[in-house]
């Protein structure tokens, strides 16, 4: 059966989950590459983006490795594809990630602006939603057919599908960094309201993971 989570998203501890003034120099806004601490040594990562066999173990590895478990779609924010906004300036601009993106499914982007389809290496093919959430999800189940759809974010991606009772389960990852500005991801949200729960949580010294389920 399908679900549809969030996983590995990382936040500050003053809730923020990228830092302000997103830019080509900065892709998660001035801080941001401070929140994934506990993320780019695991050997998941390493794995992922380098090809490499080395990196760390344990806790943090552990999460990292169970957010790409059983994915066949996902659904991303335009930020999370680029920095512009309004129509494509561009059309060479293929993502932040280069040829070979970590996703290796069919992912969708969220905007309001149309383009064709683009294919990348390792299996990822970027489609593009102008329909809005529910169009984007109907979209990415089908892709999926029967594995999970992760919402990759940002935050306001993950906000509205949480507003819409859409989203099963969230991993968080808590970082022990501040921000001071950026979007905060329950900004305006009663997780409590919206029917979930704190289902497990997981220190390490970089973060501290919880993991939220809708009951």
């Amino acid at each position: 059966m399908t679900r549809v989570r969030v996983a590995a998203y990382t936040i500050s501890l003053d809730g923020y989950g990228a830092g302000p003034n997103q830019s080509l120099e900065n892709p998660l806004g001035i801080g941001g590459t401070d929140l994934h601490q506990w993320l780019f040594p695991t050997r998941t990562f390493q794995h992922m983006l380098f090809g490499a066999d080395g990196g760390t173990a344990g806790a943090d590895d552990d999460f990292a490795a169970q957010s790409f478990q059983n994915v066949g779609a996902w659904i991303l924010g335009r930020n999370m594809f680029g920095p512009t906004r309004g129509d494509w300036p561009d059309e060479n601009w293929k993502g932040w990630w280069g040829d070979n993106p970590p996703y290796h499914v069919p992912t969708f982007i969220l905007t309001h602006h149309a383009r064709d389809p683009i294919e990348m290496e390792g299996g990822t093919t970027f489609y593009f939603v102008t329909g809005g959430i529910h169009e984007a999800l109907e979209r990415a189940r089908e892709a999926a057919n029967g594995k999970d759809v992760r919402i990759g974010g940002g935050a306001s991606t993950i906000q509205q599908y949480l507003r819409a009772g859409l989203i099963d389960e969230l991993h968080i990852a808590i970082s022990p960094v501040l921000l001071g500005a950026g979007e905060r991801l329950f900004e305006g949200l009663d997780m409590r309201a919206l029917g979930y729960q704190c289902v497990q949580s997981v220190g390490t010294e970089k973060a501290t993971h919880v993991v939220l389920r809708r009951g």
